[in-house]
């Protein structure tokens, strides 16, 4: 194992001299590939020296043991929220493609039914989450001898949107919302000089933990009102809300800020409170409706299935890298810090 070390790191300084205008030749074509995959599949075991001579490294982040997936075997099973999804679905993608060749089973099935199937089946390893653990689900989980352990991984930001043909209205209050998702029958309820045309509602599922967020931001946790209103399709497919939306210029919906970002060109999003959902809003905090978003796992599983644990801290490691282009908001350092520092608990349990 030394000696297998000791060969990498001259690889590695090897690559670094050349990157930093060495005058030696290179390598034969054969070899200098070889090289390169060897430096690639050993990556997230080793920083790169800089130029200047300096190691570069994330100052002042909880550091977790590093994982190389090519040495990672066994198969990973999760399932829950479809706002986690794509990004879950990121990472594992990434995790395969830096060598990882078990089976990562990702199933979009809503957050509530996601932690049953963690919580009561006992059938998954990794619970991904829209919206935190209830205590209920909690003391599930240690009915089975489970004990959640909490990994935030990103923030996201509800978007309402309309159809695009929708002139009349660019903003909506939390009062508005309310009535346009539950009350109101008309848009002329709502407005008298919006149109006299029965809203088209189209919302997540009640599995979903964005129906969930969206019931207890806009109605106080009551449900009640949302399910009872007329014109409702609900399903757990955020695509089939996105193609109901599109259908009707009087259509109105809700879903993860992601599916809105791969949809812009086809749907609007509406200001809430006078914000504009996006980054800058998210990150100052002042939109009403951004969320956290969570993957749960158990310490026993982690210690009894290491794939579960290496996959857990890769997508700490690099989670930040890949959430933007998914569509997301990455975490402060604050926040990543507690979730790397329960990953750490976890396994001394």
């Amino acid at each position: 194992m030394k000696r297998s070390l000791i060969i990498l790191t001259i690889f590695i300084t090897a690559l670094g001299l050349m990157a930093c205008g060495s005058k030696e030749p290179p390598p034969d074509e054969a070899r200098q590939q070889e090289l390169a995959r060897i430096v690639m599949a050993y990556a997230p075991k080793a920083n790169a020296a800089s130029c200047d001579g300096e190691t570069p490294a994330a100052e002042g982040l909880v550091q977790l043991p590093p994982v190389n997936p090519i040495e990672v075997s066994g198969d990973i099973i999760s399932a829950g929220s479809s706002t986690v999804f794509p990004l879950a679905e990121r990472m594992a993608e990434r995790f395969r493609a830096e060598g990882y060749t078990g089976n990562i089973t990702i199933d979009s099935i809503g957050s509530g039914a996601g932690f049953e199937r963690f919580c009561t089946a006992g059938e998954t390893d990794i619970s991904n989450a829209s919206r935190p653990i209830k205590e209920k689900e909690i003391e599930n989980c240690r009915k089975i001898g489970r004990e959640p352990v909490e990994f935030r991984v990103g923030t996201d930001a509800l978007a309402v949107v309309v159809n695009p043909e929708n002139d009349w209205i660019e903003n909506a209050t939390i009062e508005q919302l309310a009535a346009l998702f539950a009350t109101a029958e008309k848009w002329s309820d709502v407005d008298p000089a919006w149109p006299d045309e029965p809203i088209q509602r189209f919302i997540p599922g009640t599995d979903s933990g964005t129906f969930d967020y969206f019931v207890e931001e806009v109605f106080d946790k009551d449900k009640e009102p949302i399910l009872l209103a007329a014109h409702v399709q609900m399903s757990e497919d955020d695509n089939v809300l996105v193609q109901g939306v599109e259908g009707s210029k009087y259509a109105i919906g809700f879903f993860g800020y992601a599916f809105y970002g791969e949809n812009q060109e086809r749907l609007k999003a509406l200001a809430i409170e006078g914000v504009t959902p996006g980054r800058e809003s998210v990150d100052a905090g002042t939109y009403p409706l951004a969320r956290p978003l969570f993957m749960y796992s158990d310490p026993a599983i982690m210690r009894e299935k290491p794939q579960v644990a290496a996959f857990l801290d890769f997508v700490l490691t690099y989670v930040n890298e890949e959430i933007t282009d998914v569509g997301y908001f990455p975490i402060s350092d604050e926040i990543l810090n507690q979730s790397r520092q329960n990953w750490l608990d976890a396994m001394e349990r």
